[in-house]
């Protein structure tokens, strides 16, 4: 699997895809073999012969927003605020490299320790309810 550093800093559809393998991988690890499909907006990554043929190869039905409706990805964009609130622009990084090591311990308190309001004031990763290890 790549490392973010690996992966270029663009919005090129190698970049899209290598992302989207990375986030198969990373669900496979933990138990989820089955992504049906995968929201995207319209940029030219997404329109891509290679992401629609990456989606086809790993069994994944690409889904795009509607042009100009901003509310259809409301989630990520709440996602994206939450990142600029409190990773991206929380501290002073004295430079890029700083700044981007300090993104992992930002995910996974995000994802494994803060409460989640629209779940129930739990942490998303308690919604991994199905995984093979909860029913040994």
């Amino acid at each position: 699997m790549q490392t973010t550093s690996d992966i270029d800093n663009n919005e090129t559809a190698a970049t899209a895809t290598a992302v989207l393998r990375n986030a198969v991988t990373w669900y496979a690890d933990r138990g989820i073999t089955t992504i049906e499909r995968v929201l995207s907006d319209n940029g030219s990554a997404y329109r891509s012969h290679l992401w629609r043929d990456t989606c086809t190869e790993l069994g994944i039905t690409p889904k795009r927003t509607r042009p100009y409706r901003p509310q259809t990805n409301g989630k990520i964009e709440r996602f994206h605020r939450a990142l600029a609130d409190g990773w991206a622009f929380a501290h002073f990084y004295p430079d890029e490299t700083t700044r981007r090591a300090a993104l992992p311990a930002w995910l996974h308190h995000y994802n494994h320790h803060r409460p989640h309001t629209a779940i129930g004031k739990i942490p998303p990763i308690t919604r991994l309810t199905n995984l093979p290890e909860h029913y040994s």
